[in-house]
């Protein structure tokens, strides 16, 4: 029983889910970003490839400047 309450508990609550997707529609609307995310978007669908390694290229180096030792 204790571990349904622990599981539960772990669920945002509506409020926090509505809250968040709010604050993402706000940002998502402001026209160069909402630009910016369309472009992305349609360069990832004609160029899976790319965008793939485009992302593991910026993580490999956001965690390599950002490693916390």
């Amino acid at each position: 029983m204790a571990a349904k309450t622990a599981k539960r508990d772990l669920q945002p609550s509506r409020q926090t889910i509505e809250s968040v997707r709010s604050t993402m529609n706000s940002v998502v609307q402001s026209p160069p970003v909402h630009d910016t995310l369309e472009a992305a978007r349609a360069y990832a669908r004609s160029n899976p490839e790319a965008a793939a390694l485009w992302c593991f290229g910026i993580g490999f180096v956001l965690g390599w400047k950002l490693k916390p030792w």
